[in-house]
């Protein structure tokens, strides 16, 4: 996650706190918007940015939209 927020500040230059806000309003929406058992794997997401940089959350959006279009793992 910080790795996102730091990529928002960077390209948008608003303040730290502001990206943080940003990113959990996108992240609030997404959940909102996904059937039910897509949105673990949002958290997942989270997860994975948090665990894993950037390279997590490739991982984990490939996952979450492989699973949108029924790709079997």
């Amino acid at each position: 996650m910080d790795e996102l927020v730091n990529l928002l500040v960077e390209k948008t230059g608003i303040s730290e706190e502001k990206a943080r806000e940003v990113f959990d309003v996108v992240i609030e929406f997404l959940k909102s918007k996904l059937p039910e058992p897509f949105r673990g794997q949002v958290e997942n997401l989270i997860s994975g940015a948090e665990t894993g940089g950037l390279g997590g959350v490739v991982q984990g959006l490939t996952g979450v939209l492989g699973g949108l279009f029924g790709k079997k793992e």
